[in-house]
């Protein structure tokens, strides 16, 4: 039997890492919920998948949600709103070539009328970004998403957070 290392050393470090580099990891996304003054739901139309979807993306290796979905919206956006809180977190399961992830949809607020108003994509992952009524945006998205913004939309007039399994709660 061999003694485990002594925290502190090149020995202990090494023995974290290699647990780290085995225990499972999790994709994380950031979404945003960003309304203009009427209530309406800025959705993003990306150039590599099809469809609608929520302003936000992936998070990156050791980045926070909140900073991701913030670097998310400048880089797209060019946008810093102030972010209120958590709306929804849903465990998305496998599907397609992807594994499962979790999913973070925060409450982006209201924008200003002049910052709506200047919206435009500012990287090639999107092709337009537009202010939808909340049924028509609901419309627009597919079902996985179409349920996350439902959820995330009753969180808001709940003012409360709620977790969800593939867009659903599970109680």
């Amino acid at each position: 039997m061999t003694s485990r290392p002594q925290p502190g050393t090149a020995e202990w470090d090494a023995y974290l890492a290699e647990g780290n580099a085995r225990q499972a990891r999790k994709r994380v996304a950031a979404d945003v919920i960003l309304r203009d003054v009427t209530g309406r739901v800025l959705l993003v139309k990306p150039t590599y998948k099809e469809g609608w979807d929520l302003p936000g993306g992936m998070v990156e290796a050791n980045e926070s949600p909140l900073d991701g979905a913030m670097r998310e919206l400048w880089e797209e956006l060019r946008i810093r709103p102030h972010i209120r809180g958590v709306l929804t977190m849903d465990w998305d399961p496998a599907h397609g070539p992807w594994d499962d992830q979790i999913v973070l949809i925060f409450d982006g607020g209201e924008l200003a009328p002049e910052v709506a108003a200047a919206l435009a994509p500012r990287d090639e992952e999107l092709s337009a970004c537009v202010f939808f009524t909340q049924e028509d945006a609901i419309a627009a998205l597919r079902p996985r998403i179409r349920r996350r913004l439902v959820q995330a939309l009753e969180a808001l007039k709940a003012n409360e957070a709620r977790y969800l399994e593939s867009g659903h709660q599970p109680w």
